[in-house]
């Protein structure tokens, strides 16, 4: 089994170790193997060009067990939230796309289906999607509809016994090499959520280039044009925005100890090049300046962690509400950028080369900071469960 941290100078100072079980410590050595040998060593040049082998990549996470792993049952590994949380953490220490393939394709397209599907559904899809054969993805965003998602466009409505679709989705991750889409349109009868295969006529998935943040990831636009599908293509009973927004919760719920993952390995590498690089004669890091710095992100990372920790024992035991994960989220994004970019100070000009991961990790996480609830939405949560007063409009 590995430490929680590579440093051990932080792993001693943050003293995490003692707070995971042996499995949670096994599963965490597991996905730090996976990443070291198939992530790490490519992440330079996947960064630099764009792209990602996301099927691969998914094949080799099915293997691990990973894909939908705190699901129970239809191939899922039935793992508790706080284990999924810690490997969400060591995914994201190596890049934040990574961990959005598996959170997209567990938390998102695997939970809803596992949730809110028939039984039909379930088992046509959940072992594939398990094994890494087939891949998710879950339409929510519009162009239009970000944070506001009772306002889509998207409509199905009745032909006969079939259902047609038209509609566009906007920043789908996993959209252009989706086997399947979850995909969330209004109704006669509120917001429904449909099963739609990826080869559906009608449905196409165009791949948005140009991205400056979570270049290691594969995102699109979706777009349905009478995309025609059968009467059980349907959730059978979940109706109105509960059904996605109780799957962004379970995506959120990742993005809690993923981030963390991108801070620490941020700052790992950042007290790596303060003992090693020399600076008027001295390490970088024997000045009063890097150690400061140094000294409030391992605070920041240490409470972070502890925080992520402790949502996930909640969540495995008597439960955790959407406002909990809400506190966590914006704490951990917030902070998790802020170490980031101060690490790539310490890094001086080295700090912008993909060589270095804090630039990296700084331009993911503003993606990340977005996707699941803004900030700003995390604070109007938050604000609504002290006040009991909701200022969303």
């Amino acid at each position: 089994m590995s430490d929680f941290s590579r440093n051990p100078q932080l792993n001693h100072l943050l003293g995490i170790d003692g707070l995971l079980t042996e499995d949670e410590r096994e599963v965490q050595a597991l996905v730090r193997r996976f990443c070291d040998d198939q992530v790490r060593p490519h992440l330079p040049t996947w960064y630099d060009e764009a792209t990602v082998p996301a099927r691969e990549l998914a094949k080799g996470l099915g293997d691990l067990g990973l894909l939908g792993m705190h699901l129970e049952g239809y191939g899922c590994a039935g793992s508790t939230a706080t284990t999924y949380g810690i490997a969400c953490h060591e995914l994201e220490a190596a890049d934040s796309g990574i961990r959005s393939l598996v959170s997209v394709q567990g938390s998102l397209a695997m939970f809803a289906i596992w949730r809110w599907g028939s039984e039909e559904q379930k088992n046509e899809w959940l072992p594939r999607m398990a094994a890494g054969e087939a891949i998710g993805c879950f339409g929510l965003t519009e162009p239009d509809f970000g944070s506001d998602p009772g306002g889509m466009r998207t409509f199905a409505k009745r032909d006969g016994d079939d259902w047609v679709l038209n509609g566009t989705k906007m920043w789908i991750t996993n959209g252009s090499v989706a086997d399947v889409a979850v995909v969330w349109a209004q109704t006669d009868d509120k917001i429904r959520g449909f099963v739609v295969p990826t080869d559906t006529p009608g449905f196409t998935a165009t791949e948005v280039t140009k991205k400056m943040s979570l270049r290691a990831s594969v995102t699109a636009e979706l777009s349905l044009v009478d995309v025609r599908l059968p009467a059980d293509a349907v959730f059978p009973e979940v109706r109105g925005l509960k059904g996605p927004l109780s799957c962004l919760s379970e995506a959120r719920f990742g993005i809690v100890f993923g981030s963390i993952g991108a801070a620490r390995d941020s700052l790992e590498t950042a007290i790596d090049y303060a003992e090693s690089r020399k600076v008027f004669g001295k390490p970088l890091g024997g000045y009063q300046l890097t150690q400061g710095k140094l000294a409030d992100m391992t605070l920041e990372v240490s409470k972070g962690m502890l925080l992520a920790l402790h949502l996930g024992r909640l969540k495995d035991g008597d439960g955790v509400t959407p406002e909990q994960i809400s506190l966590g989220k914006l704490n951990n994004c917030r902070e998790a950028i802020a170490v980031a970019r101060e690490c790539r100070t310490i890094l001086g000009a080295n700090g912008i080369s993909t060589e270095y991961s804090p630039i990296r990790h700084a331009g993911n996480l503003e993606s990340v900071m977005t996707y699941e609830g803004t900030s700003e939405v995390h604070q109007l949560v938050i604000g609504n469960a002290l006040t009991g007063e909701p200022a969303f409009r």
